[in-house]
């Protein structure tokens, strides 16, 4: 036998120097919230180092701190002379810290100006720089805004007029409330307990009780099939696939907003995949685990128990992405048994996934396969973490001040609640995920593989509706409708509602404020970019359930007696909403 050169083999402390990094870099990564250090350090040098060798920048930036100055300098003297001087600067849209008519009075009106001149100014100096990237621009913006938002006056008890005015007129006693609010959750936090006013929201008791059973169950999932509320029912049943980092009654909240309820009643035959939360024993499960597992198992079982073979298939977020894939192997390998394709929320191309492409890039995700390595997945509290960030100011800083500052609570709603109910990814599979489809765009370039040959989009010949949601930050509008580049059909039917990511799906018809914009298939119509098709698609009051189920009804093809709940080959096992569900 020959043995192998000596420069195959490692160094004698190759696997224990290698350990030692990864378990360094796990332990790191929990006291950082999964954000890498060394990403963006590197960033900010880079950054710095552009900075340096742009002269003309130089002068620019300290062209326009002499204006903001002399702005600020001429908004003082108005003040002097007159109460009813106009603003130098006003906040942008979104930004409500600033809008109470206590901020508007001296001194607090000179703090919070200055505050947003030199919040504008930073913009300024981390935009438009020479040489540097736009990825590491975009990081470079980010990351500055969120410093400075942690030090808005708003976020100050001393600055914040509203505080110091609440605190004046209860002698304390609000901080005091908002302190025992901070060691409240404190405790549940540390505990692993749901946040307070969560106990009153309870899967299966005010949650998740549109009535079904539960007729299939693998490793990885359990199918609900929902039990018919009218005499006919139309013949193509509905698979509904969620993501698996959320659990699904999202989609079956309280009576009043369940899209399940409300797709029941029109007369749809209505199935759910419920996720396992995977743990430290699931460490291995990858994507392809979860597409046999779970849709494609799903798939053949309403099909066996229905008698149908055309099924509507609907996927949310990532189980939109997770089902396209699915969708897309299905048409290469000539299985006709999807009718239609609905995605909610989802993409399919990564290249403009917006601010949640900050937190995925090599050193990032490396970082994070380390943290998961050591624990077998990611945690929902880790996931959460990300997504706050990218609403700092709606979902961090503003409940401190409220809470904690103010002394409220805000209300528990089922929405709120079901968001507190984490779930975990394994590590193969979330590695997967953020390499092949978010670093790679594999799906997108054709490249992403299934039973070892690719799949593409543009395979798929069933037809298309699409949902997205106007303030989504996790599925951006504008990326989600890039659904038009890579379809291969005319039957593209798209919808941009009010709303983000799960309030702008959750929006049952009478709830109010809501708007919809939405266009039918574009037949040998020359293709439109985003903002023109959303200047040009007018928009619609109301929720958009309504015309999504019409639009089903359109593609079925008859209404027949309904199925019988399970069938011998799939007996029910237990009531909906089943145990994956509870399970913590």
């Amino acid at each position: 036998m020959e043995l192998p050169s000596t420069a195959e083999r490692p160094n004698p402390g190759f696997y224990s120097t290698h350990a030692l990094d990864r378990a360094f870099k796990a332990n790191l990564a929990r006291l950082t919230a999964g954000i890498t250090p060394a990403g963006l350090a590197s960033v900010y040098f880079e950054w710095l180092v552009h900075m340096m060798l742009s002269p003309g920048k130089q002068l620019e930036l300290g062209e326009k701190y002499a204006r903001k100055l002399t702005r600020f300098g001429h908004y003082l003297n108005r003040l002097a002379v007159g109460s009813g001087a106009a603003a130098c600067i006003e906040p942008l849209e979104q930004d409500q810290r600033f809008s109470g008519e206590e901020w508007q009075r001296w001194p607090f009106n000179l703090i919070y100006q200055s505050f947003l001149l030199t919040q504008q100014w930073w913009h300024n100096a981390t935009s438009e720089i020479d040489g540097l990237s736009p990825e590491s621009e975009r990081v470079v913006n980010f990351i500055t805004r969120q410093v400075l938002d942690r030090y808005s006056p708003s976020n100050s008890p001393w600055l914040n007029p509203e505080v110091v005015g609440t605190t004046l007129a209860t002698g304390g006693q609000n901080l005091v409330v908002g302190w025992q609010h901070f060691i409240e959750d404190w405790e549940r936090a540390v505990s692993g307990k749901p946040p307070v006013g969560a106990e009153a929201f309870r899967v299966g008791k005010n949650l998740a009780i549109t009535p079904g059973q539960v007729v299939y169950r693998n490793h990885l999932i359990e199918l609900i099939q929902y039990a018919p509320t009218t005499k006919q029912v139309y013949a193509e049943p509905v698979l509904i696939v969620p993501a698996w980092i959320m659990k699904y009654y999202i989609l079956d909240l309280t009576p009043a907003q369940s899209l399940v309820k409300y797709l029941v009643d029109q007369g749809h035959t209505v199935f759910m995949i419920s996720w396992r939360n995977p743990g430290s024993e699931d460490h291995d499960l990858g994507m392809e685990d979860y597409r046999r597992l779970g849709p494609m198992a799903a798939l053949d079982a309403v099909c066996a128990i229905t008698g149908s073979h055309r099924v509507h298939g609907v996927g949310y977020c990532l189980g939109g992405t997770l089902l396209s894939i699915a969708a897309a192997a299905m048409a290469r390998d000539g299985d006709e048994r999807l009718a239609s394709l609905t995605t909610l929320a989802t993409q399919v191309d990564f290249t403009e996934a917006g601010e949640l492409m900050l937190f995925i890039g090599e050193s990032q995700v490396s970082y994070l396969e380390n943290m998961m390595w050591d624990q077998g997945y990611l945690d929902g509290y880790q996931m959460a973490g990300a997504f706050q960030i990218l609403r700092s100011n709606d979902l961090i800083w503003s409940r401190i001040v409220h809470d904690y500052l103010l002394g409220g609570r805000q209300p528990m709603n089922a929405l709120m609640a079901w968001n507190a109910d984490l779930t975990r990814m394994p590590y193969r599979m979330h590695s997967q995920y953020l390499r092949q489809l978010f670093l790679n765009n594999d799906l997108a370039n054709g490249h992403y593989r299934v039973d070892g040959r690719p799949v593409v989009i543009q395979d798929i010949r069933a037809p298309l509706f699409v949902v997205s949601t106007i303030t989504d930050h996790v599925a951006p509008w504008k990326s989600v409708y890039k659904i038009h580049l890579l379809a291969d059909t005319d039957e593209v039917t798209f919808v941009l509602t009010s709303g983000g990511h799960n309030a702008g799906i959750v929006s049952e018809p009478g709830h109010p404020g809501r708007r919809f914009r939405m266009t039918a298939p574009q037949h040998g119509k020359a293709y439109l970019d985003p903002e023109t098709w959303q200047h040009i698609t007018p928009e619609q009051n109301g929720s958009w359930w309504p015309a999504w189920h019409q639009w089903l009804a359109a593609h079925s093809t008859e209404q027949v007696a309904p199925p019988g709940m399970g069938s011998k080959q799939y007996p029910p096992l237990t009531d909906a909403p089943g145990s994956y569900v509870l399970a913590p």
